[in-house]
Order: C-alpha cells, then sequence, then structure tokens
C-alpha cells in the first residue's frame, strides 16, 4: 500500500498557491491511489526545533546516560525521522523566502539528515533510494535565465542537493513563478506569464500523482 509524506512549509493559512498546488497533487494521488496512506505534516502550526548542541551529543552518548533535555531532542527527531523512514513517496510544497526556503523547512532537514541512518554511502540505501518525490517550489518573481535575477535562485539547487544526499534520483521539480503578478500592481504585466505557468505546473502534478 502506498503511503505519502506531505511535507508544506508556507506559514500562510490562506492564499497559498504552494498550499494550493500541494492540493492538487494529493487530490489526484488520492484517486489513483484509493487504499494510500497520507501523512501531512504542516510545518508552519508543528515547526521542528533547530538542530542543537542537545541533539548532536546525545548521538555521541548511550540512552540510559542522556540529560533530560538529550531525551527530549532525541524523540523530538524520531517523530520527524520515523515519519520520513514510514513513507515511500513523498512531497515537498515549498514557497521561496528571501530567495531560498522557509527556515522551517531548513530546520526539518536538519532534523531528519542523520548520516548512517537516512544518509549512507552507496552501495548502501539512504532514506529516500528508489523513492518517488515531488518538489512544488513557488516563487513570487522568476529567476530564469536572461531575467534581471537569475542566479538568485538559492531555493531549488538547496532542494536538490538535500535530495541528492538523501539518495532520492526519482525527482520531478514543479516550479510556478510570479505568483506576486495578481497582487502586486508592480507585477501586473505579469499576469499573463503566471497564470500560464500555474495552469502548466497544476498539469504537471495531476499527471505525476496519477503515474
Amino acid at each position: 500500500m502506498s503511503h505519502l509524506l506531505h511535507i508544506d512549509a508556507s506559514f500562510a493559512p490562506e492564499g497559498s498557491t504552494s498550499r494550493a498546488l500541494g492540493g492538487v497533487f494529493v487530490d489526484a494521488w488520492r484517486a489513483a491511489h484509493p487504499d494510500g496512506t497520507v501523512t501531512y505534516r504542516d510545518l508552519a502550526l508543528t515547526p521542528p526545533p533547530h538542530l542543537d548542541w542537545e541533539t548532536v551529543s546525545a548521538g555521541f552518548v548511550a540512552a540510559d546516560q542522556h540529560t533530560p533535555a538529550q531525551a527530549d531532542a532525541v524523540k523530538r527527531r524520531e517523530e520527524l525521522v520515523s515519519e520520513l523512514e514510514a513513507a515511500d513517496e513523498y512531497l515537498l510544497t515549498l514557497p521561496m523566502y528571501n530567495f531560498s526556503v522557509p527556515s522551517t523547512f531548513k530546520a526539518w532537514v536538519d532534523q531528519v539528515i542523520i548520516v548512517g541512518r537516512t544518509v549512507r554511502q552507496p552501495p548502501e540505501p539512504s532514506a529516500l533510494t528508489g523513492a518517488r518525490v515531488t518538489v512544488i517550489a513557488t516563487q513570487g518573481g522568476s529567476y530564469a535565465a536572461g531575467t534581471p535575477k537569475e542566479g538568485w535562485d538559492h531555493q531549488l539547487p538547496y532542494v536538490a542537493h538535500v535530495l541528492e544526499s538523501l539518495g532520492a534520483t526519482d525527482v520531478e521539480l514543479v516550479r510556478v513563478e510570479m505568483t506576486l503578478a495578481p497582487v502586486n500592481p508592480a507585477l501586473a504585466q505579469f499576469v499573463d506569464l503566471h497564470t500560464q505557468s500555474r495552469s502548466a505546473g497544476e498539469a504537471a502534478l495531476r499527471t505525476r500523482a496519477a503515474a
């Protein structure tokens, strides 16, 4: 039975393009996998703790010697890692904030990357080896080749490296651009570009989910 882990990183409870696109994918995925399971983690509602010394130092101490702070840190981390390991397909819905990923997503990444467990040297499998991963990346502007801010995109390159380290090879990145065009008068000339980008993204997500 298929098991999808959906990680949602937008801090906006309403009007979020990334959340809406995630819903498009999940609806199509449920239709294609009526017996499947979806685990949903909203990083805005349950932000992961930043990686700290208690969490890291606990890895070098036997469990029965953990301090209360270390034990709490391990418990919180284990919840996130267990979710990652239990699934066999993944959906990441990520808006761009200040040219990169939301800080809550970075905190989640820092918690689930554990060398020797979720990240291993080939030929040993890592946590996402053999799994399908779909990434929805929404961007308020455009960072494509030839645009004024070409090279400012530190969102997708970072995510690609993270997924590679976790062993993922079946990755589809769906980027929707100019999400601010419909709400920012200064970007009104790009509304059609956003509409086209979003329509193409929704089509790609439905196809991916049903495959």
